[in-house]
């Protein structure tokens, strides 16, 4: 990984992703921030999730590095039909507009990365739990 700890984008950045989201404990570690596409870090504790949510304007893409979660997604936050079982190596394509939440049905951490288009958070954002992501 890039040797400044932080947010590296707009810059030319490299990364095993893989181990930045295995030794990520924070709920979300933002790491790269463009003009069009973010990348974050997230860690779900065993029975928390997400949260339920929808992103009118970007898509989003979600790989599971270690453990396992329920992804649901539908078109209205009471209407989410898609409810499926995910675990390592997963991933999960989230289309704009889609009401969406992944739960940590496991009993290890939820690690995974997520990448934004376009950005979601502010540049450098860093939330440890969600309740500072509430905030």
């Amino acid at each position: 990984m890039n040797a400044t700890p932080g947010d590296g984008g707009p810059y030319p950045y490299t990364v095993d992703i893989e181990q930045a989201t295995l030794d990520n404990e924070n709920y979300r570690t933002t790491v790269w921030t463009g003009k069009y596409l973010q990348m974050t870090l997230m860690c779900i504790p065993p029975g928390q999730d997400i949260g339920l949510e929808v992103h009118e304007d970007h898509d989003q893409f979600l790989r599971i590095e270690q453990g396992t979660g329920r992804v649901q997604m539908g078109p209205a936050a009471d209407q989410l039909g898609f409810d499926e079982r995910v675990e390592d190596d997963w991933a999960t394509i989230v289309p704009a507009g889609s009401w969406h939440n992944v739960t940590n049905v496991g009993d290890t951490d939820l690690k995974l990365y997520s990448i934004y288009a376009p950005p979601e958070h502010p540049h450098g954002t860093v939330h440890p739990t969600k309740a500072d992501a509430a905030e």
